[in-house]
């Protein structure tokens, strides 16, 4: 391959990234033959011009970095997207005696569509999940107890840890802000992080419930590695390429 001019570079750079959605230095600086320290120039310079995201490593379309927005904000984006998720993840509970609902607004729409005809116990430690299924037919809420974050309108701390050491659940469908093949589970906020992973360790089954803007993003807080999931739901805006990735990884994907 003959050299390539710094625009050549870019070009070849942005039409790549645009088809995978994230790539690594390694492989580029092997395509191109030029050293890291040059292709890392390059990503700074694209960045700069808010053409792409530098990662560890390489570089992304997406951000790869989740904010702990409030779930007031969180409630208007991708509202199709997350009901036809909640809806594909009623499919999973069939005649499940308890399952966990975690908090997010993914989360908290599977509770406002879901109307089981058999007794179902459902665990949260979200506030707006617990009074959406309270009055609910066939179902008994297990509100778990502790410090109220105002961002998410969940509990965290102590009193939920200790509740769930005396409890065993069938299904946890939880919300995250991200999930990357490498790196993971992801949400925003830390003091959650702990929680969620005790939740994990309760369940027998981990379900993820995600839009496709979750894929190739971390949250400041990892809570579970990819080997963990059982199943992905999410929307049909996820890339091919993706799918297969997961699947590969022995996750079964639900597309809604």
């Amino acid at each position: 391959m003959a050299t390539r001019t710094i625009t050549e570079r870019h070009e070849y750079i942005l039409n790549k990234i645009n088809k995978k959605g994230k790539l690594s230095i390694d492989d580029l600086a092997s395509e191109m033959k030029v050293s890291g320290v040059t292709i890392r120039k390059d990503l700074k310079m694209l960045e700069e011009k808010n053409l792409l995201f530098r990662t560890k490593g390489g570089a992304s379309i997406t951000n790869p970095y989740a904010g702990d927005k409030s779930i007031n904000e969180k409630e208007f984006i991708n509202i199709d997207e997350k009901k036809r998720i909640a809806k594909a993840a009623l499919g999973l509970i069939k005649n499940a005696d308890s399952i966990m609902i975690g908090s997010g607004t993914t989360a908290f729409t599977l509770s406002t569509v879901l109307h089981p005809q058999n007794k179902i116990t459902v665990i949260t430690p979200a506030l707006k999940v617990g009074l959406e299924l309270s009055n609910r037919n066939n179902v008994e809420v297990l509100q778990l107890g502790g410090i109220i974050r105002p961002n998410s309108s969940s509990v965290a701390g102590g009193y939920a840890l200790h509740t769930l050491d005396d409890i065993s659940c069938e299904l946890l469908f939880l919300g995250v802000d991200g999930i990357d093949l490498d790196h993971g589970a992801t949400i925003s906020n830390l003091t959650e992080a702990t929680l969620n992973r005790k939740m994990i360790d309760t369940a027998q089954t981990l379900i993820l419930l995600a839009d496709s803007s979750k894929f190739n993003r971390r949250g400041v807080a990892k809570i579970c590695s990819i080997e963990q999931v059982n199943y992905i739901v999410t929307d049909d805006k996820i890339p091919a390429h993706l799918v297969n990735q997961f699947e590969d990884k022995g996750i079964k994907m639900i597309i809604s």
